[in-house]
């Protein structure tokens, strides 16, 4: 398997997860996931999944200092509806980290591990995300915004060869590694595009 490089050297999120402990997945329930994993599951690797996964880690850092965070008990709002932009894509990659979804998670075992009704979208805040811890309603709010991490003038004539169907595969690959040369940009620049507010 055949992927850039860099997703090798993007920091994991170390995680925790109950759940999994009782059910003998993982031993204690610790485990991490993996940028590679979670373009695995959102199926590419673009600007926005990279966001998603920089704002979960940057919020399960504050809100889990000096210790794995604990999976299923986050809850996570979002202030654009789940049709609208890239919301949903956004919510699908901050739930496969956090276990968080709005109704269709997991119901729980004997009232306890429920992952559903976590996830909740046209919430009342300013921000891209706020993610709250249930046992403590600890939260943290995060902005990401990448527009200072600009793309490679080449990729715009690229994208037309490709819409109008003469581009080459050689113009095809061309623009897959200058489109993820700028996801790798914004990993390496992750002061410049997330703000958090505690």
């Amino acid at each position: 398997m055949n992927y850039p490089k860099f997703y090798d050297s993007v920091e994991s999120i170390e995680l925790v997860d109950p759940l999994a402990k009782i059910l003998g997945a993982f031993e204690n329930g610790e485990y991490a996931i993996t940028y590679l994993e979670v373009v695995k599951a959102a199926g590419h690797s673009c600007p926005t999944v990279a966001g998603a996964y920089l704002m979960a880690q940057s919020a399960l850092k504050v809100l889990y200092p000096e210790q794995r965070a604990v999976r299923g008990t986050v809850k996570v709002a979002f202030k654009e509806d789940l049709q609208e932009g890239v919301a949903g894509v956004i919510g699908n990659v901050i739930s496969h980290i956090t276990g968080a979804t709005d109704k269709s998670g997991f119901k729980g075992l004997g009232g306890n591990f429920a992952r559903h009704s976590l996830m909740e979208f046209n919430a009342d805040i300013q921000s891209s995300a706020r993610f709250s811890r249930v046992d403590n309603a600890k939260s943290v709010d995060i902005i990401y915004n990448p527009s200072s991490i600009t793309a490679d003038p080449a990729m715009m004539p690229l994208m037309q060869k490709m819409q109008s169907g003469s581009a080459t595969e050689e113009d095809i690959k061309l623009f897959g590694q200058l489109w993820q040369d700028r996801v790798a940009r914004i990993f390496q620049n992750s002061d410049q595009v997330i703000q958090i507010t505690e």
